[in-house]
């Protein structure tokens, strides 16, 4: 089986001098594997052709064969790198906590141990007959989200 360390390595020295990062290795018992890389300004199909390409190059197929993807993280899929929190600043996301609490906001701002959305909510006021929208921050420490997605709206 090939190692994922290995293909990991490979991967950081081949995106190191550029604005790519890596999300995540995925190596199956089969020798599939599976890269998903990201960029502060998405990624062109060519830079996961050329990732490919130069991941293949250092792999030999004659020792053990191999299936090989690279693709870019995708819309609406789970933040997994603390890199795409910060690619998403200012964007509409929905956190589901640990406990299971879904909040949909703008993410504000990331630190290092959590994160600020800004959150709009309707909110009895006394003496109003009607609901009132009102802003309010929340801050989720990394420990308390389950999952972190990007909302898409048009």
């Amino acid at each position: 089986m090939i190692d994922k360390k290995t293909i990991q390595g490979i991967i950081e020295k081949e995106i190191e001098n550029s604005d790519l990062y890596l999300v995540e290795t995925k190596v199956s018992s089969d020798n599939t594997i599976s890269v998903m890389i990201d960029s502060f300004d998405g990624v062109p199909i060519i830079k996961c052709i050329e990732l490919s390409r130069a991941i293949e190059a250092q792999l030999d197929r004659e020792v053990e064969d191999f299936e090989l993807s690279v693709s870019s993280a995708g819309i609406g899929q789970a933040f997994q790198v603390i890199q795409q929190y910060h690619k998403n600043v200012g964007n509409d996301v929905e956190i589901l906590t640990t406990d299971g609490n879904k909040f949909s906001g703008k993410l504000i701002t990331v630190g290092e141990n959590e994160i600020e959305v800004e959150i709009e909510e309707l909110v009895k006021v006394e003496g109003k007959k009607k609901k009132q929208l009102i802003t309010k921050t929340l801050t989720f420490s990394f420990e308390q989200i389950k999952s972190t997605k990007d909302i898409i709206t048009f």
